[in-house]
């Protein structure tokens, strides 16, 4: 029997001990995680270039001994910058986490795109802002490919990857099998196209499909004439064709709730397995 491959944020549950950390994923039946060191355990990481392979190995054992998979290393940093100084900061940060990578036994290592601004401008939305997001992304997995490493770029709305046909344009141009996609349907939604929501998560699957390497579960609404994150199951998304794919297209692939917390947890997960399941 096929087996949905859930996982949460690891920050999502809190700054916790690693023992109580585990304890709570246990608890709740979740078999990998998306880990962004500095959020969940800042004390360890002061800076990125503090990383160490002796952090690495030290969080990648224990969570592997207690039946975790760090399914994503997040390393969420600003590759757009047109700044040159902060974009070569955010690839340093980045290729820190690809060399440490398989230390932390880590499958993936992602983020988004960015900004070529500081925080949101139109000028995302431009053909150069792509090209400065895909001459980073190509130095990234240039550098990936020497450690045998895969890179998650995860499309979002207000970044110069901001739709499903630009990540299939991105991962066309690199040709690299060390590209993946992070599909993340409500990052790609706004108050000009949330009646379209089933269309664009049909049409994102539709492009990306193999190149998907794995899912974020997050929900949405419009309150007051704006998109607001809700937690899993209390929003206005349709997860049905979105566990089809994972159950019928790509088994076991790593799925993420993303943005659910506290005791909003638990009716997420039974929300997500009966669809799953009845499906």
């Amino acid at each position: 029997m096929l087996t949905l491959n859930l996982g949460i944020r690891a920050h999502d549950l809190g700054q916790l001990s690693l023992a109580e950390l585990c304890k709570q994923l246990k608890d709740y039946q979740f078999t990998n995680i998306q880990f962004a060191i500095k959020k969940s355990f800042p004390e360890y990481v002061p800076t990125f270039q503090s990383l160490s392979p002796g952090i690495a190995s030290f969080f990648g054992d224990y969570f592997a001994n207690n039946g975790i998979k760090i399914s994503t290393l997040g390393c969420y940093v600003n590759i757009s910058s047109r700044d040159l100084a902060v974009r070569k900061e955010a690839l340093d940060s980045f290729k820190t986490h690809i060399q440490l990578a398989r230390d932390f036994r880590a499958s993936l290592v992602g983020t988004e795109t960015g900004s070529v601004g500081e925080g949101f401008t139109p000028e995302n939305f431009t053909e150069e802002a792509y090209q400065i997001a895909r001459s980073s992304v190509l130095e990234l997995v240039e550098y990936a490919e020497h450690f045998g490493v895969t890179i998650g770029i995860e499309a979002g709305l207000n970044h110069p990857l901001y739709s499903a046909a630009l990540a299939k344009r991105l991962v066309d141009e690199v040709q690299s099998p060390h590209l993946k996609i992070i599909l993340d349907v409500a990052n790609l939604i706004n108050l000009d196209n949330a009646s379209e929501s089933d269309f664009i998560l049909n049409k994102a699957l539709d492009l990306l499909h193999e190149h998907i390497a794995m899912i974020h579960l997050k929900d949405l609404t419009v309150n007051k004439g704006k998109i607001e994150i809700v937690p899993v199951g209390k929003g206005m998304l349709n997860f049905e064709p979105l566990l089809a794919y994972l159950k019928d297209n790509r088994p076991f692939l790593h799925a993420t709730l993303e943005e659910t917390q506290g005791k909003a947890i638990r009716p997420a997960i039974d929300y997500i397995k009966e669809i799953y399941h009845r499906l």
